[in-house]
C-alpha cells in the first residue's frame, strides 16, 4: 500500500464529513472494523473506554442513522485540516499510519472555532477492488476536555 493511496483515502474521508455525506462515512471502514474517539491522557495510560466506540460498520451506520433521525442537536458543520500520514509499519493485518488532524466546527450562525485537534492511529487494508479501507480508526485528542456536542464523526 502506498501512502498516496492513503493520503487519498484520507482526504476523501475528511471530505466526506466536511459535506454532510455521512451515509457514506462507513464505507471508509472494513466491515469488522473498529472505530474508537479518546483523549492523549487515556490512550497514554491504556484505559481502552473510550468516547466514541465502535466495533462493526454496522454499528457507524446506526450512529449516521441516529444523526439523521433520532438525536436532537444543534445543526454544525467540520472543516478537517489533516496533516501527511507517517507510515508506521505493514504487516499481515495490514499498513498502521499515525495522521495529525484539525477539526474546526462551523454553528449555523456562523461562529467557527477550533473543535479538536490530535492524531488518527490507523490500520489500513485493501478491499477486493484494491481500495484502502480502515480496519482501526484510533482517534486521539490531544485535549481531556471534550464538547458536549461531539455529535458528528472526527
Amino acid at each position: 500500500m502506498r501512502i498516496t493511496e492513503i493520503m487519498a483515502a484520507q482526504a476523501r474521508y475528511a471530505r466526506c464529513i466536511d459535506t454532510d455525506a455521512l451515509e457514506a462515512w462507513p464505507d471508509f471502514f472494513t466491515e469488522d472494523c473498529l472505530y474508537r474517539i479518546t483523549t492523549a491522557e487515556n490512550h497514554r495510560l491504556g484505559y481502552a473506554a473510550g468516547i466514541i466506540w465502535a466495533d462493526s460498520r454496522g454499528m457507524l451506520e446506526d450512529r449516521v442513522a441516529a444523526l439523521r433521525e433520532a438525536n436532537i442537536y444543534e445543526r454544525h458543520s467540520y472543516r478537517h485540516v489533516l496533516g501527511l500520514p507517517l507510515l508506521e509499519e505493514e504487516g499481515p493485518e495490514g499498513v498502521r499510519s499515525e495522521t495529525p488532524f484539525l477539526v474546526a466546527r462551523i454553528m449555523r450562525d456562523g461562529a467557527t472555532d477550533l473543535f479538536a485537534t490530535g492524531r488518527y492511529l490507523d490500520l489500513w487494508r485493501m478491499d477486493e477492488a484494491g481500495a484502502p479501507k480502515l480496519a482501526e480508526r484510533l482517534v486521539v485528542c490531544d485535549s481531556s476536555r471534550t464538547d458536549t456536542l461531539l455529535a458528528l464523526p472526527l
